[in-house]
């Protein structure tokens, strides 16, 4: 590379700028729902074993919640949690989807699998 190449790749790379990168909040939500999907016990197991399933209640919106990971919103996750809406998988939930092979909506968001309960 001449100097003259190395010059002009070093002002584009000094005049990037990370937000360039970030979607914004409409992109996020529809990258959020077209990641989502139905899973079965089975599919989430492993990643249960690691400790990184979280159960999300029925009564909040699941891309909403994931949205809120994504943007790493303690406040929210935090009043989520206090309010027993959101939390992490346990053995007694895992003891439970074993018997009842229930199905789930789910959507990572690393580390996380966000999971929640479809309802009949």
């Amino acid at each position: 590379m001449t100097s003259d190449n190395a010059n002009t790749t070093d002002s584009k790379l000094a005049n990037f700028d990370d937000k360039d990168l970030e979607l914004n909040a409409e992109e996020l939500r529809q990258t959020l729902n077209i990641e989502s999907g139905k899973c079965g016990w089975p599919e989430i197991q492993v990643q249960f074993a690691r400790g990184m399933v979280v159960v999300i209640d029925p009564s909040l919106d699941l891309i909403d919640v994931s949205e809120k990971f994504v943007k790493d919103d303690k406040n929210s996750i935090e009043q989520w949690m206090n309010d027993n809406k959101i939390c992490r998988a346990t053995d007694a939930d895992a003891k439970t989807w074993v018997n009842s092979d229930p199905t789930f909506w789910a959507v990572v968001v690393p580390p996380w699998v966000l999971v929640q309960n479809i309802l009949d």
